[in-house]
């Protein structure tokens, strides 16, 4: 296993190169060769039926997953450093009866004061400039038990842009989401990778929002078996056969 900084013939426009990319669990081989290329800025969807390995590629990607194969990082102005990650789990699930806010939530993560204790000016402060970033501070003292699914990723994406990372990833972020949900939360993405010259990664199901949004579609199952823009993998043999002939999902 070799996560580490790369020049590659990109040089600083590079932020992750995936080479040879291995995982075997047991005796069962779960990627085979993955090789992918994310560039600074863009937004990359990895899409596979279920089983495809996409969760196991992220585990490896964050160094919570043992692999073979080389994991290499670069950002702009930081060569020789490690790329900062933020990363948006798929839809953790919180109990609508917990009184734990939105705010009890973010200082849970970013203070070492527990947050029964209260919560400062100071600090709420910091916590609605994070939420300012998402346009979500009207929801910080809601419980984040009865937030709504497209709630609850604005709260979560808050968290992983704080600090500001190089590659945003995000696991299925559209799940639980409405239609209209899922067309603000891809605006938001939108607007932050721009603005702050990000490169995401996202897992997903739903491909209607491809066309639009992503810069890049990467298809696996176990291994890469198609790469490109949305219009082109899309219109793959290798897409029509994963997702209408077996009609995997």
């Amino acid at each position: 296993m070799n996560i580490g900084t790369h020049g590659g013939s990109c040089g600083h426009s590079c932020c992750l190169r995936i080479n040879n990319l291995t995982v075997t669990i047991g005796s069962q081989k779960i990627l085979s060769n993955v090789n992918m290329h994310v560039h600074c800025g863009e937004l990359v969807a990895l899409i596979g039926p279920n089983g495809a390995g996409k969760s196991t590629l992220i585990k490896a990607i964050l160094g919570q997953q043992e692999f073979e194969g080389v994991i290499s990082f670069s950002a702009p102005g930081e060569r020789n450093r490690k790329a900062k990650i933020g990363y948006v789990p798929q839809s953790p699930i919180f109990d609508p009866g917990d009184p734990v806010t939105v705010a009890d939530l973010f200082a849970c993560c970013m203070s070492k004061q527990p947050a029964f204790l209260g919560i400062s000016k100071k600090m709420r402060e910091k916590i609605l400039c994070c939420m300012d970033r998402v346009n979500a501070c009207d929801l910080i003292d809601k419980r984040v038990g009865t937030l709504s699914g497209g709630e609850l990723q604005r709260v979560l994406l808050a968290l992983a842009l704080e600090p500001l990372p190089n590659i945003l990833i995000l696991d299925e972020p559209l799940s639980g989401v409405d239609v209209e949900g899922m067309q603000s939360l891809m605006d938001m993405l939108d607007q932050i990778r721009q603005e702050y010259d990000l490169s995401i990664l996202m897992t997903t199901h739903d491909f209607s929002m491809l066309p639009t949004y992503a810069n890049q579609v990467v298809l696996i199952e176990q291994k890469v078996i198609s790469q490109g823009t949305p219009a082109e993998v899309l219109a793959s043999n290798e897409f029509q056969d994963v997702f209408h002939r077996k009609g995997g999902v």
